[in-house]
């Protein structure tokens, strides 16, 4: 099947999915002011595979036809570095906001190719023909898909059996000859509105009496009994003054599964507790490389923004200023370097490219811990007119234009007008809904930063350190 346009995808959304946003049924998601700015924003990864200068980034020509880069199961670190290449580009096309349709949904799926492969070689299952089926099934019809993973846990001190109810993990309630049938919710599934397809993946490592919660599999999004309960977070405003929000969004749902019948070719791990942690941390090697590749137009517009108001402010020479933009610069060149090291160092498992998981974690790490005090470099050289600045009907009005113009004028000569559009960018990235948006993703987004910590923790061989130290001590084992 050939690549979809932006136009068919738009149309292949309109299924019947049930979706609520701020309580109300939504009919059709494309055509909702919020959830279609969402589709509008997806748009950007069909629309780069159709020709124009991103075609030969987003496609690749395989045995059946041009299919989309995500989709291409990584080989080599040059694989990585294409697929990094391709996330950074459209999400700088996205205004620093990740599309996310075919990353993360891809990024499940080479981690399920990985586990089912080793399932069914230690324990004689036979989950990879499915995966691969599946697989098929979405590169070939050029699908967007969701992931499901973080549960909504209840009380987060205990496992999953030992809940008030049942059903604060996803969980198998019944199974027969045709299939499984799903019962809970998940939480923070992004993009779920608008794919076309949702992933299910366990959350954590499983245990005894865990058995109905190891559960991954793959629902369509317009499953009868999977209901998705919007975010309302996030106001889009005009173009002036929300550069970004106005033409950008991605949502989020509260996922919940009310006996989803799932047929056994689509159920990828089904009451392997043993293998539930594994697959949830597969599943954040590929992702957490998806997340620094995604950091990276958002740090480069630190720089860039920042750099460019200090002249509009005239304070490029003060050496102040030059000291938080070569911060700035440093934070956006370590994030930048680390990316493409996690896939130039990376390892092979059954013929998959996995990027290093070690460098990833510290890359993610790094960008996490220095987001809040960048941003306060940012704020810092732009200046109080972030939230003090006059509006987009204040310039256009005749008078009062002409006093602003007057007065709030940029060295050089520059325009009022420019000046706010500038401070108004800068204003979305650090001082709006969207900025909190993106500082909470900062902190939260594809595992929190003590899972980071940890991960770095448990990858690093300390051993080469260790036997330095004791040689230069002179400590004899």
């Amino acid at each position: 099947m050939p690549l979809m346009s932006p136009e068919e995808y738009k149309a292949s959304l309109r299924d019947g999915r049930r979706v609520f946003y701020r309580g109300e049924p939504v009919e059709d998601v494309t055509a909702h002011p919020t959830i279609g700015l969402a589709v509008d924003h997806a748009a950007i990864d069909y629309e780069m595979a159709h020709g124009g200068a991103d075609r030969e980034l987003a496609v690749v020509d395989g045995p059946v036809g041009p299919f989309s880069r995500y989709y291409h199961i990584p080989e080599n670190a040059e694989d990585l570095l294409k697929r990094s290449a391709l996330i950074e580009r459209a999400t700088a096309l996205g205004g620093t906001l990740v599309v996310l349709i075919k990353e993360i949904g891809t990024d499940a799926l080479f981690a399920l190719h990985l586990i089912a492969a080793y399932m069914d070689r230690e324990t004689g299952t036979d989950y990879l023909p499915r995966v691969k089926k599946f697989y098929e099934h979405c590169r070939d019809n050029d699908l967007a898909i969701a992931v499901a993973q973080t549960d909504v846990k209840g009380d987060r001190g205990k496992g999953p059996s030992d809940q008030v109810h049942p059903d604060y993990y996803v969980r198998v309630v019944s199974q027969d000859a045709e299939g499984i049938v799903l019962r809970g919710a998940k939480v923070h599934t992004s993009v779920s509105t608008n794919a076309h397809e949702i992933i299910v993946l366990p959350t954590r490592n499983m245990g005894e009496g865990d058995e109905g919660y190891a559960v991954a599999c793959a629902v369509p999004a317009n499953a009868p009994g999977l209901t998705m309960i919007c975010s309302g977070y996030g106001r889009s405003g005009n173009e002036f003054e929300h550069p970004i929000a106005s033409k950008h969004k991605m949502m989020e749902t509260l996922t919940i599964f009310e006996d989803v019948k799932v047929p056994w070719e689509r159920v990828f791990m089904n009451g392997e507790t043993g293998m539930a942690g594994p697959l949830a941390k597969t599943f954040v090697e590929y992702h957490r490389f998806t997340a620094v590749s995604y950091k990276l137009p958002l740090v480069d517009l630190f720089v860039g923004a920042s750099y460019l108001m200090a002249e509009y402010n005239g304070i490029l020479r003060a050496n102040h200023v030059r000291d938080k933009l070569a911060k700035l610069i440093s934070y956006a060149r370590i994030l930048r370097g680390m990316t493409s090291e996690a896939a130039r160092e990376c390892r092979m498992v059954d013929g998959v490219a996995v990027p290093d998981v070690e460098t990833v974690n510290i890359a993610k790490l790094h960008f996490a811990t220095g987001y809040h005090q960048a941003l306060a470099w940012v704020q810092d050289i732009a200046g109080g007119l972030l939230v003090t600045g006059p509006t987009e009907e204040d310039l256009n009005d005749p008078r009062l234009g002409e006093l602003v113009e007057k007065y709030l004028g940029a060295a050089g000569g520059v325009s009022a007008g420019d000046r706010l559009r500038l401070m108004n960018l800068i204003a979305e990235i650090t001082a709006t809904d969207f900025a909190g948006y993106q500082a909470v993703l900062a902190i939260h987004a594809e595992g929190s930063i003590e899972a980071e910590k940890m991960t770095i923790w448990r990858e690093h061989n300390t051993a080469p350190a260790v036997e330095y130290a004791k040689w230069l001590a002179n400590i004899k084992d």
